[in-house]
């Protein structure tokens, strides 16, 4: 897609070549990266080799660095197809100076198109002759498209929490570890996002055409970077009391069926000596216990005694 000037065009190279001769905005976003589009940015824009040889090589943590006339940067925004396995960001790599902004990227992003409308929407923001707005739009959609993720990421814990105090089972314990590597793979992104924005405001990596009131614009996307990482760090800190209260409740169920297993061994335990006392073969046992009045007397009698006086006891010390 190229935006310039409000309106959405075909890329080519004659029609990239013709855009770049005017003052207008020149937004060139490619979904992919071959070697025809390598030359045409070697060619047609001068990026640096050692920019060109980044933008081969997706997967690479969010950066800022300056080339003289322009600027390089690796950013991530929300994917388009919601939770695929444990993948939910994908790569946008930024060239822009004073002239055009060039964005790369592999996959559908929807915050570019997010961008795009803003832009078409606000036509009177092209009259920057610098275009930085331009830059603005693209990074603030892309971070504020992690927001969302966040939010699902809040009603999961929620409800796996839930679960855990009702109804803990072996399934909450994966759901934890699964919730733990996707929030891990967003902190990854947002912690750096969010440094390389403050470099950017401190002056570390200058960004052609910058100027005080523009700078109020990045700094609107840095509020929202500390805000996205702080929101991660809760959601860890709520996943570890998530773990830490589903072994508490594991350990409980355990504990319960201890305590199940020594009553009744507890209540088996005179019984045995009874049976095992009246089972011996001493003469005066067989002589004196005859009968069946003796037979359920003494012999049934006494461990249904037992069995009574140690439910009584259980009951009064609350194990029951």
């Amino acid at each position: 897609m190229m935006l310039t000037d409000c309106q959405v065009a075909a890329v080519t190279r004659d029609s990239v070549k013709e855009a770049l001769k005017g003052d207008t905005l020149l937004w060139l976003d490619l979904g992919g990266v071959d070697d025809e589009v390598i030359q045409m940015l070697h060619d047609d824009f001068r990026i640096h080799p050692l920019a060109l040889e980044d933008a081969r090589e997706f997967g690479q943590r969010p950066k800022a660095e300056e080339y003289g006339s322009f600027i390089s940067m690796v950013m991530y925004g929300a994917r388009a197809d919601g939770h695929p396995g444990h993948q939910l960001m994908t790569e946008v790599q930024l060239f822009y100076c004073e002239r055009f902004l060039i964005s790369l990227h592999r996959e559908p992003v929807p915050a570019l198109e997010m961008a795009r409308h803003a832009l078409t929407r606000g036509s009177r923001l092209f009259a920057d002759p610098t275009h930085l707005i331009a830059l603005y739009r693209v990074l603030d959609a892309l971070v504020d498209s992690v927001f969302p993720m966040l939010a699902a990421f809040d009603d999961d814990i929620d409800t796996l929490q839930d679960h855990i105090f009702t109804n803990a089972d072996d399934g909450d314990l994966s759901a934890l570890f699964k919730l733990k590597r996707q929030l891990v793979e967003v902190r990854k992104v947002v912690a750096p996002e969010r440094d390389m924005m403050a470099a950017i405001l401190a002056g570390l990596v200058p960004i052609p055409g910058m100027t005080p009131e523009k700078e109020r614009y990045f700094r609107d996307v840095y509020d929202h970077l500390i805000r996205a990482s702080d929101l991660t760090d809760s959601y860890r800190d709520l996943l570890s009391g998530s773990m830490d209260a589903y072994t508490t409740m594991a350990s409980n169920r355990l504990n319960v069926v201890m305590k199940q297993l020594a009553i009744i061994s507890t209540i088996f335990l005179p019984l045995s000596f009874l049976t095992g006392f009246f089972g011996q073969n001493f003469g005066w046992l067989v002589n004196h216990i005859t009968g069946p009045e003796t037979f359920f007397g003494v012999g049934l009698g006494t461990e249904a005694v037992a069995v009574v006086i140690l439910l009584w006891v259980f009951r009064r010390r609350g194990w029951l």
